[in-house]
């Protein structure tokens, strides 16, 4: 693995980019921070994994528009939590990081990151349990369906900014 892609030595990058700012945490918060940012639930998680960190990550941003529409589609309806948050100041569009069982999204409001009706594909372990849960669910009245494509099953969900989540799953053809 290379060193630059280590969870931790993100951690210490992590210290040091703070600590240059007068913010001080210990190490073990870093690790926890970028065990997070990873997607994982916590650290002792993220070092189970460290093995898959040999590639490097992607992380796709998703446009964004600013109210609660976003944490009504991305963190009520699919399902995905928030790791962290940014803003420059008050009023300013929001950046952050969400994720769920081990997918990483960044969803932002500034209109120069991303651009409204970008397609992510997202490997998933279930697509046909995933539909069952998003066509039964009363947040967003779609009519989700289960795609059967050669060598895979798709769950196509659009978000309310016009872009599309491909859900997927490899099948044995």
């Amino acid at each position: 693995m290379d060193n630059h892609l280590s969870p931790k030595a993100m951690a210490v990058t992590l210290r040091a980019r703070l600590a240059e700012s007068d913010v001080t945490i210990t190490h073990s918060r870093a690790l926890e921070i970028v065990a997070a940012q990873l997607g994982f639930r916590d650290w002792n998680t993220c070092a189970a994994a460290s093995e898959s960190f040999s590639d490097p990550i992607t992380v796709p941003i998703v446009r964004t528009f600013p109210g609660d529409e976003a944490d009504r589609f991305y963190l009520d309806f699919l399902g995905f939590g928030v790791d962290w948050e940014h803003r420059f100041e008050p009023g300013m569009p929001l950046y952050r990081q969400v994720s769920r069982h081990g997918c990483v999204l960044h969803l932002s409001e500034h209109h120069g990151d991303a651009t409204p009706g970008c397609a992510v594909r997202i490997r998933v372990r279930d697509a046909a349990a995933l539909q069952r849960r998003l066509h039964d669910s009363t947040i967003y009245p779609l009519r989700i369906g289960l795609v059967h494509e050669p060598g895979r099953d798709e769950v196509r969900v659009p978000d309310p900014f016009g872009n599309r989540l491909i859900f997927f799953t490899p099948t044995g053809q």
